[in-house]
């Protein structure tokens, strides 16, 4: 995956948005996340971004993630934007250390 930026916070999460904004990317191709799930969605609420659903993932991700632990989840949400089994297992290792993950995708 080309287009992921790992950063500390929400003021860095909405620099690499506008800068995804800028090189022609539209708000509902660009994804969060986080470890913390209120975090994260809390996040792209006040940055009015998407968060992975059922359009990226498919049904059948989408419901097994109600069963997955919170690591699971975001490997299989990062997969399903196109991260390889090794990039998803890296950045969910950055997602443990409280950063955050910014994903640029046109390909939902």
């Amino acid at each position: 995956m080309e287009n992921v930026k790992v950063v500390e916070n929400g003021v860095e999460a909405r620099q690499e948005i506008e800068h995804f904004v800028e090189q022609g990317y539209k708000k509902d191709e660009i994804y969060l996340l986080a470890h913390d799930k209120k975090r994260s969605e809390d996040l792209t609420d006040n940055l009015d971004i998407n968060d992975i659903g059922v359009g990226e993932q498919g049904v059948f991700d989408s419901v097994a993630n109600f069963f997955r632990t919170r690591g699971d989840e975001l490997r299989a949400k990062l997969e399903s934007l196109g991260a390889s089994d090794a990039e998803a297992e890296r950045y969910e290792k950055e997602l443990d250390l409280g950063k955050v993950i910014v994903v640029a995708s046109k390909a939902n």
